[in-house]
């Protein structure tokens, strides 16, 4: 067993004890003795006594050696075996997080009773864990029920188009949709600061939604729900405007969460927050009612104008000077017109192309859809070939099929066309999508409609000129017209255009190239997750954390299962904050409501401004070359500082990485002022026996896998196992509020180190 310096001291300790005894034994019988005593002693010890001491040393080492080993193999052993116990029953506690391990082998140290009883214990373990594995498979078989109703919850949530917050009395997030994420990360992008530093969102669980809206708004909102209530309203619900911090506009409806059986006065549990960005239809809508106002106001006193002209240009008495004055304000008072006429048509045209937005399609319905429109509307028979059933793709199919109807009746009317196909194949990463008709595709410039020229009869006749004007022309689709043009429609869809002839085949055909669905579909929803099943975003447990007088009290006096952890790691160029070293990585995730929220976390390289000795680099792998253009310490602590507000720090070896915090507190202006737990500290509180209290030792002693050592974001995520794993190690010995763990913390040895 590895002896540290503390059992060097103890094995150490009765040797000196002895020598200073002997000495004080020699000392005092000399002091005693006759002067012709005295001489006959130094003559009688004189030359044993360095002897004498050395035997004694060596003597009184072996024993306190010998203590110590006994002391640690049989008197702690029974210690030692009761914190292995402690452990193995936290395991089968720990539902939330079972462990991977396999149970621990039994304490081999100690007597052969101790060893004895160790064995029986181990054995009860093992059945103990057997029927709780028995246990588990039954409720899991008995919840199947529930977990299909949790999936489709699931799904529902994450096909809505719209974004979704629920959240408790307190404005704390207890659920939210990938659509909320996405449009709350756009915020951020939209306010000109680009990606948020270290990946971390704007939004999260047991975050407060008072973070990205304003609160009293929220309250307001909250109290005309509870008065609807009051009143019986069957659906009661609110409906406010808010600026976000980035300019943007959102529409936030709110709807109660009921307490069920609750009266009326006390029903409320919570409340669903449904949010849309209503930026860019306000400025339509701001820019549609600008041009109406020019349009009316403009046309009122251009029209008096004209009639006020067009009266005195009757009068037979006007001398042409006069006559010539007047009709050029009828002149300027038309341009005026004209253009505030085009103006709106513009405008218009600009709506339109975005009035309906890319959809994801599967491409032999758009074809369906497209056949069944051009035979109902212009009378030709048409039909599919070659469609790849397949193809799923990005469009607008209400535009895409209006310019198909467009230039098929531009076909009809000119070339008398009475047949079209319609092809769809994949060509490279996007969609190929042909109006194809056989023949001839027009007669040339001054023949008979169908008719050609003997020198033409192997051609197809369809001018360049020709396409590029049905390309531009507005969309005709019977007695309808639109502003939009073919190559509107195609630069929607940010695809290409052309007309072809294929001589061989007879066939001239106008080819659409479209996006694929995998290529431009929104993907991030299935992106805010590295996880391969459904993401969680939701935990209604937190419901039991609405406002009931314990938001209220003191911190310390929270209990440790109620709080929510920011748990947090930080790697370095050294391991000597105050002689210049500094941060190259923070990483950090979140528990709440004592569960690991993976999804949500935070990582993020720094530019040290200095360089990375080879020692450290050996260690995270981080190099120099890699940290230059990252962002500064300046920016990336007050991200994670927002990161990590209104939680408790935790972290292993807390003192030497909030050491590193708190010299740059002056530099940034950032303090970090709440509560610091220690994994280490609180392992010496609840494992006093043990020798080691390094995070991989605690790891093996807990059964947590190690995986991503030595990054930041790894050892945060190891970290908060760590500790999720500790907590009912501390409630089991009466250690269950914030302020008990930070005073038990407080007396461990180990609280004394200094960075």
């Amino acid at each position: 067993m590895k002896i540290d310096a503390r059992e060097l001291a103890a094995a150490l300790a009765p040797a000196v004890l002895g020598a200073f005894a002997l000495g004080a034994a020699a000392a005092l019988l000399l002091a005693t003795a006759e002067p012709a005593e005295r001489a006959t002693l130094i003559e009688l010890l004189g030359p044993r006594t360095a002897l004498v001491v050395m035997l004694w040393f060596f003597l009184s080492l072996a024993g306190g050696v010998c203590a110590r080993w006994a002391w640690r193999h049989y008197a702690a052993a029974p210690g030692r075996l009761a914190e292995q116990l402690q452990v193995e029953l936290a395991r089968g506690e720990a539902r939330d997080m079972p462990s991977t391990a396999s149970p621990r082998a039994p304490l081999v140290e100690g007597s052969p009773g101790a060893r004895a009883l160790a064995t029986a214990v181990q054995a009860l373990v093992q059945q103990r864990d057997g029927l709780r594995a028995d246990i588990a498979a039954r409720v899991a078989e008995a919840s199947q029920d529930v977990e299909q109703e949790r999936n489709r919850l699931a799904a529902l949530m994450a096909e809505l188009t719209q974004s979704v917050v629920v959240c408790n009395l307190d404005g704390r997030i207890l659920l939210f949709n990938a659509r909320a994420r996405l449009q709350f990360r756009a915020l951020v992008s939209a306010a000109g600061t680009g990606p948020a530093i270290g990946g971390a969102e704007a939004i999260g669980l047991g975050r407060s939604i008072y973070a990205v809206l304003d609160r009293r708004l929220v309250a307001h909102a909250i109290e005309a729900v509870q008065q609807r209530l009051q009143r019986g309203a069957a659906s009661p619900s609110a409906q406010f405007v808010t600026a976000t911090a980035s300019g943007q506009l959102l529409r936030v409806q709110m709807a109660p969460v009921r307490t069920p059986g609750a009266g009326a006065g006390d029903a409320l549990a919570g409340f669903v927050l449904m949010l849309d960005n209503i930026t860019r239809d306000m400025a339509d809508e701001g820019e549609r009612d600008r041009l109406v106002h020019s349009l009316t106001e403009g046309s009122r006193g251009a029209l008096g104008n004209l009639q006020a002209a067009v009266e005195l240009l009757d009068d037979p008495a006007l001398d042409a000077p006069t006559r010539e004055r007047f009709l050029a304000v009828i002149r300027d008072e038309i341009a005026g017109m004209s253009r505030r006429l085009n103006e709106a048509a513009a405008q218009g045209a600009r709506v339109l192309k975005t009035r309906w937005p890319l959809e994801d399609m599967l491409g032999a319905d758009l074809v369906a859809a497209a056949l069944l429109r051009i035979e109902a509307v212009h009378g030709c028979r048409a039909t599919a070939a070659e469609v790849d059933a397949t193809l799923w793709l990005r469009v607008d199919s209400y535009s895409l099929i209006q310019a198909l109807l467009h230039l098929t009746g531009r076909l009809v009317e000119d070339t008398g066309l009475q047949r079209v196909r319609i092809r769809l194949q994949p060509s490279g990463e996007r969609a190929q999508l042909d109006l194809v008709w056989a023949g001839q595709a027009m007669s040339p410039p001054g023949c008979p409609k169908g008719e050609l020229p003997s020198a033409q009869h192997d051609g197809f006749l369809l001018s360049t000129e020709t396409v590029m004007a049905w390309e531009t022309e507005p969309l005709k689709v019977g007695d309808d017209t639109s502003a939009l043009t073919v190559r509107d429609v195609v630069e929607r869809h940010g695809g290409a255009f052309w007309f072809e002839r294929e001589r061989v085949r007879q066939e001239a055909f106008f080819r659409f190239l479209l996006p694929l669905a995998a290529e431009t579909a929104p993907l991030e929803a299935a992106a805010v997750t590295s996880q391969p099943s459904r993401p969680e975003f939701y935990d209604f447990d937190l419901f039991a954390q609405s406002t009931d007088g314990s938001q209220n009290a003191a911190l310390a006096d929270r209990s440790l299962a109620d709080l929510a952890y920011t748990v947090f790691d930080t790697e370095t160029t050294g391991l000597a904050p105050s002689q210049g070293d500094e941060i190259i990585q923070i990483g950090a995730t979140r528990i709440v409501a004592g569960k690991l929220r993976r999804q949500e976390c935070f990582e993020q390289l720094v530019d040290p401004q200095r360089s990375v000795p080879a020692a450290g680099v050996a260690i995270h792998g981080i190099e120099a070359q890699t940290l230059r253009g990252q962002p500064t310490i300046d920016a990336v602590l007050p991200a994670f500082h927002a990161f990590a507000q209104d939680s408790v720090l935790v972290a292993h070896n807390a003192a030497f990485d909030m050491r590193f915090l708190q010299l740059k507190e002056a530099s940034t202006g950032v303090r970090f002022e709440q509560p610091v737990l220690d994994t280490l500290l609180l392992s010496a509180v609840v494992h006093p026996q043990q020798a080691s209290h390094s995070l991989e030792a605690m790891c093996e002693r807990l059964g947590v896998s190690v995986l991503g050592r030595h990054t930041a974001l790894g050892d945060a995520m190891v970290t908060a196992e760590v500790f999720l794993k500790m907590l009912p190690l501390l409630q089991a010995q009466g250690i269950t509020t914030l302020g008990q763990a930070l005073e038990a913390s407080r007396k461990t040895y180990h609280a004394r180190l200094t960075y």
